[in-house]
C-alpha cells in the first residue's frame, strides 16, 4: 500500500511539473473566484490546477452481460458507447482525474473508429488488443496506447502489458484489469508523457452554459425528454437513462438494470446525453465496421434537463474536437457534469419521452 500511494504522489507531482512539452497553467483558463482552481475542459468543474495538466486515460471497456460491472468507469468525464461487430457495443471512459483509480477495466480491445474520439481528448489509450484494420493508426508515432496483447490483433507488440493481470472470478476475456500505479509504471517504461501535450491538447472541446442551460430557450423545439430509450441503437445492451429532476441528471440503465461502477455500486449518471448518428458500413464477413467519425453532414440529438433538441454535427481532423451545433447553427452550450455520447449508426432511430 506505501508502494502504491508513493507511485500515485509521484503522478500528481509529475502533472504539476511544466515537463517534456506541457501545457504550462497559464493556459487553462482560471477561475478567479477559487485561487489554485481552474475549470475542467471535460465538465467545467472546478478542479485543482495541477489536475488539469495531467493527460486523461482513454479505456475500452465492454457492454457484455457477464462483464458487469466495469471498475473506474463512473469516474469518466465523457464515455462513448458504439456498436462493435456482433451487434453488441463497447464503451470508452475518458477519465481526467484517474491517478487515485485502485482498479480499472476489465478492459477490452480497441477498433479503428474509437481512435478519432480518442485522440480528441489526447489521451492515454488503455486497450487489450484490437484488429488489423486499426495496425496503421495504433503504430503511429503521436499514438501513446498501453495494450495487454498484439496491440492490432494479428502484431505489433503489447506496449506496456505488464500493466494488466487478470481475476479469478471471471472468465478471459472478462477479468483483465489496471491500477493507476500501473499505467503510471507504463508510461516511464515506454516514454510516455503525464502531462498533457502541446500541440496536440486542446483546451477547449466543448461550450459550457454560463449557468444552467434548461433548452427552454427554443420553445417547442425542445421535446420533453425525461426518459430516453437506445435500445434499438444498440439493441443488445438495451442502453436507456431516466432523468431525475431531483439533481438534474439522467441515470444510465444496461440489460434492464442500473449500470453501476463496481468501485464503489453507484449508478452511472450525465448531465449531457449526446446521440451522434454517423455513417458506417460492414468491413468483411466477421462483420467488423467502420464509422465516418470525420465528417459536416450528419446529425443528432442533445438531451438535458428533461428536454431535448435536434443537432448537427462536424469533426474536420483526429485531434480537432466533435463539436455540436442547433438548428440556428449556434454551438450547443451544455451544462456542468459528465457527458455519454452514443455515436450512432445512422439510421438506427431513437426513442425518447
Amino acid at each position: 500500500m506505501k508502494r502504491t500511494a508513493a507511485v500515485i504522489m509521484a503522478a500528481v507531482t509529475l502533472a504539476a511539473m511544466p515537463a517534456n512539452g506541457a501545457v504550462p497553467l497559464s493556459t487553462v483558463k482560471a477561475d478567479e473566484a477559487l485561487p489554485g482552481y481552474v475549470r475542467s475542459v471535460y465538465t467545467n468543474e472546478l478542479v485543482p490546477a495541477e489536475q488539469a495538466v495531467v493527460r486523461p486515460i482513454a479505456v475500452m471497456m465492454p457492454t457484455d452481460k457477464v462483464a458487469q460491472p466495469s471498475y473506474g468507469i463512473g469516474s469518466a468525464d465523457v464515455l462513448y458507447e458504439i456498436m462493435e461487430e456482433g451487434n453488441i457495443s463497447r464503451q470508452m471512459a475518458v477519465i481526467s482525474n484517474w491517478t487515485g483509480l485502485s482498479k480499472i477495466g476489465n478492459v477490452r480491445s480497441c477498433r479503428a473508429y474509437y481512435l478519432p474520439e480518442a485522440t480528441e481528448w489526447d489521451p492515454i489509450l488503455i486497450h487489450f488488443g484490437g484488429v488489423v484494420y486499426m495496425k496503421d493508426r495504433i503504430t503511429a508515432p503521436d499514438i501513446n496506447n498501453i495494450s495487454g496483447t498484439n496491440q492490432y490483433g494479428v502484431g505489433g507488440g503489447a506496449p506496456g502489458s505488464n500493466a494488466f493481470f487478470r481475476t479469478s472470478d471471471k472468465k478471459a476475456p472478462h477479468n483483465a484489469y489496471t491500477t493507476a500505479p500501473n499505467i503510471v509504471n507504463a508510461c516511464a517504461q515506454l516514454g510516455y508523457p503525464l502531462n498533457i501535450r502541446e500541440g496536440f491538447y486542446n483546451a477547449k472541446h466543448f461550450t459550457f452554459a454560463n449557468g444552467i442551460n434548461t433548452l427552454e430557450q427554443y420553445g417547442a423545439a425542445a421535446a420533453t425528454a425525461n426518459a430516453i430509450d437506445l435500445s434499438q441503437v444498440f439493441p443488445y445492451t438495451k442502453s436507456a437513462f431516466v432523468y431525475n429532476p431531483a439533481d438534474g441528471m439522467y441515470y444510465k440503465s444496461i440489460h434492464g438494470k442500473a449500470q453501476t461502477d463496481g468501485l464503489n455500486g453507484q449508478q452511472l449518471k450525465f448531465a449531457n446525453v449526446i446521440v451522434q448518428n454517423t455513417k458506417w458500413t460492414t468491413l468483411d464477413a466477421k462483420g467488423y465496421l467502420y464509422f465516418q467519425n470525420i465528417d459536416n453532414t450528419e446529425d443528432g440529438y442533445y438531451f438535458t434537463k428533461g428536454k431535448c433538441i435536434h443537432v448537427t454535427w462536424q469533426k474536420t481532423g483526429d485531434y480537432t474536437p466533435t463539436v455540436y451545433y442547433d438548428d440556428l447553427g449556434n454551438e450547443i452550450q451544455l451544462n456542468e457534469g459528465k457527458t455519454y455520447i452514443a455515436v450512432a449508426q445512422k439510421g438506427r432511430p431513437v426513442a425518447f419521452n
